[in-house]
C-alpha cells in the first residue's frame, strides 16, 4: 500500500532556463573578448580566464540542455522522466572545471620560469569588461543557486570567473606600474586555486545524489522516530531516502501497524498521518509507504535495515 504526492516534470531549475540562456550568451561574449585579448596582449591570465570561460560555456550549455530534457514527462521505463539529467550535467560540469584548473596551474608554472612580454593595457581593459559582465551574470543567477545543483554550478563558475577577472585586473595594474610580468603567471595560479575547491564541492554534491545518499537535512534516525510516533504504528524497516534531482527528495518505507488498524480499515488514516508528518517536519512530499501487519515480516526476504 503506498501513498504520495504526484509531481509534474517541472524541476527546481526548470523555471530558470531563460536566465541560464542569458548567462550563456554573456559568457560566450566575454569568452570571445578574452581570447582576442589574450592573443593581442600575450597574457596567460587572460587565456586562463578564457579557458575557464569556455568550460563555463560548455557547462552552462549542458545545464541548459539537461534542464530542458528534465521537463519531459515520465513515460515508459523512465518513470521519473529525464530529471536525473540535471545531476549528470552537474557531474560533467565539475569534471570540466577540474580539468581546466589543472591545465591553468601547469601552464602558469611554465610561464613563471619563462615570462613573456605582455600588453598590459589591453589586458586590463578586457579584464574590466569581463568583470562587469560576470557581475551581471551573478545577479541573474543569484536567486536560483539554492534550488538547483545546475544553477549552483553555473553560479559558482561565474563567481570564479569574476574573481579571476579581479586577479587579472590586479596583475595588469602591477605590470603597468612595475613592469613585473610574473604577476600574470601568479594571477593564473590564483585563478586555478579559486576553481579547484568549488569544482570539487559541486562534484561531491552531484555524486551524493547519484549514489542515492540521504538528502541534506534529512536524518533517517529522526524520520524513524517521527514515524513511530504515529498512532497505530509499531515498527518501521526498509527505510530509504534519496534525491531524484535538485529540489525533489523522495522516501520509502515499510511500516508495521497494529492488526486492529488494518482490520478496522484505518490504513488510509495512518497513511495520511505519515505523509503529513514527513511533509511537515522534513519537507519530503514524495513518500511511498507499505503498510504491513505484524505477521507479514515472515513473508519478506531478510534485507531489512
Amino acid at each position: 500500500m503506498g501513498h504520495g504526492h504526484s509531481h509534474g516534470p517541472v524541476t527546481a531549475a526548470g523555471g530558470r532556463r531563460g536566465r541560464l540562456a542569458l548567462v550563456l550568451g554573456l559568457t560566450v561574449a566575454v569568452l570571445v573578448a578574452e581570447l582576442v585579448g589574450s592573443v593581442l596582449s600575450g597574457s596567460l591570465a587572460l587565456l586562463a580566464d578564457a579557458g575557464h570561460m569556455a568550460t563555463d560555456a560548455v557547462g552552462i550549455a549542458l545545464a541548459l540542455g539537461a534542464v530542458t530534457l528534465a521537463q519531459r514527462p515520465a513515460r515508459g521505463r523512465r518513470t521519473f522522466g529525464w530529471q536525473r539529467m540535471e545531476i549528470l550535467a552537474a557531474v560533467a560540469n565539475g569534471l570540466l572545471l577540474l580539468g581546466v584548473a589543472g591545465y591553468v596551474l601547469v601552464e602558469a608554472v611554465r610561464r613563471i620560469a619563462d615570462p613573456p612580454d605582455l600588453e598590459s593595457g589591453l589586458m586590463l581593459g578586457v579584464a574590466v569588461v569581463g568583470l562587469v559582465v560576470n557581475l551581471v551574470s551573478l545577479a541573474v543567477l543569484h536567486r536560483g543557486r539554492q534550488e538547483s545543483l545546475n544553477i549552483r554550478g553555473a553560479y559558482l563558475e561565474v563567481l570564479a570567473d569574476a574573481l579571476g577577472s579581479v586577479a587579472v585586473i590586479v596583475a595588469a595594474v602591477v605590470i603597468l606600474t612595475t613592469g613585473w610580468t610574473w604577476a600574470d603567471a601568479l594571477a593564473s595560479v590564483l585563478i586555478g586555486f579559486l576553481v579547484l575547491p568549488r569544482a570539487w564541492h559541486l562534484l561531491r554534491e552531484a555524486l551524493d545524489v547519484l549514489l542515492e545518499a540521504a538528502p541534506r537535512g534529512v536524518d533517517l534516525d529522526d524520520v524513524r522516530a517521527h514515524i513511530l510516533e504515529v498512532d497505530g504504528v509499531l515498527d518501521v524497516h526498509d527505510l530509504h531516502a534519496w534525491t531524484i534531482t535538485s529540489g525533489m527528495p523522495v522516501l520509502s518505507a515499510h511500516v508495521v501497524v497494529t492488526d486492529d488498524a488494518l482490520a478496522g480499515g484505518h490504513g488510509g488514516r495512518v497513511l495520511d498521518a505519515l505523509c503529513e508528518c514527513l511533509g511537515e517536519h522534513f519537507d519530503v512530499e514524495h513518500c511511498t509507504f507499505q503498510l504491513e501487519g505484524v505477521a507479514h515480516a515472515g513473508h519478506e526476504a531478510p534485507v531489512h535495515d
